[in-house]
């Protein structure tokens, strides 16, 4: 998966020692700010020092951040690790490329021209019938 937004928060770096292999480990976690009507946030994490030099991620940087979504149980309860795998900086929100057009086979119509801007709706005029005040005969209990 991939989310473009800006970096409004990070956390303290976090390192130890793997139980499991002996070797040295370190992560970060980063907020991200995906923009819209409704702004939606994210925290993931860049794990290993390598990718952590490598994306060198600051507050206030526009980034495509492409991470895995994955999840562990520890204890009976259930946990989600959202990880960065590779980071674009500076690009919007991705867009699809225009298609081109196929060139009309022997025979047939030519399609009509492509219009150069939709046309917005026009609104419905308003019924205020349902505003105006009950009638007596009215028996809703509200």
């Amino acid at each position: 998966m991939e989310l473009t937004g800006k970096i409004i928060a990070e956390f303290n770096e976090r390192g130890g020692i793997s139980n499991r292999t002996g070797n040295e480990w370190k992560a970060k976690s980063y907020v991200l700010e995906v923009p819209g009507e409704f702004p939606r946030k994210l925290v993931f994490d860049v794990f290993g020092v390598d990718r952590l030099q490598a994306f060198n991620i600051q507050i206030g940087e526009l980034l495509t951040v492409h991470f895995d979504i994955d999840a562990h149980e520890y204890n009976g309860r259930w946990f989600n690790d959202v990880r960065a795998f590779r980071v674009d900086r500076g690009q919007a929100a991705p867009t699809a490329a225009p298609m081109p057009e196929a060139a009309p086979a022997a025979g047939a119509p030519e399609a009509a021209p492509a219009q150069e801007a939709p046309v917005a709706p026009q609104a419905a005029p308003i019924d205020a019938a349902p505003f105006e005040a009950p009638s007596a005969t009215d028996d809703l209990p509200f």
